[in-house]
């Protein structure tokens, strides 16, 4: 399951590069081994709501009772989003699989190799892998992903028939751009 969520996270930063962007920061949680879906940041202002934005994606994991979260963010991005210094290499496409027990940082950096030039002189890149270091247990966290994998593992306490399924339909209402495997969906 790692190396296929590594691949899509590679994917991803391969065609969002090429746009000249990255994607959101975004949580994958998992129980019993299942893949409950993918969450994306919901779109933030610098500083203290980007800190919030990124630490409430713990709340879709919390909900559905996770025993394992995957995140991902680049490096630089979440950095300048949330007024905070750059901590490790940048670009990098940093992946954190967290646990109850503890957490694995992975990094995978990257330069943004040019690919060509368009006609309307736009130009487009892709991200070109560098050496992957070795995996960090227990590496340091930037605080807004610290607290998303601290709070993954809290249980929400929702007066609500369906805490999963309301959490999913905030967390839309407030920006989250949510998608459910099969086995989640409601």
């Amino acid at each position: 399951m790692w190396d296929a969520l590594v691949g899509v996270m590679k994917d991803a930063y391969t065609a969002g590069v090429g746009e000249g962007t990255v994607p959101r920061p975004l949580i994958m949680p998992l129980v019993r081994g299942e893949l409950v879906g993918m969450i994306w940041a919901r779109p933030t202002k610098s500083g203290h709501d980007a800190l919030t934005g990124i630490a409430e994606l713990a709340n879709i994991a919390a909900a559905a009772g996770a025993d394992e979260v995957v995140l991902a963010w680049e490096t630089h991005d979440v950095a300048t989003a949330c007024e905070l210094p750059v901590i490790g290499p940048a670009p990098c496409l940093n992946m954190v699989l967290a646990t109850h027990d503890g957490h694995v940082l992975h990094r995978f950096p990257y330069t943004e190799q040019l690919q060509a030039r368009s006609p309307e002189d736009w130009a487009s890149a892709a991200p070109d892998w560098g050496p992957v270091p070795a995996p960090q247990p227990g590496g340091e966290l930037v605080p807004p992903i610290r607290a998303a994998v601290d709070f993954s593992f809290t249980p929400l306490e929702l007066d609500h028939p369906s805490p999963f399924g309301v959490t999913v339909v905030l967390m839309e209402e407030d920006g989250y751009r949510v998608r459910l495997t099969e086995a989640f969906a409601f």
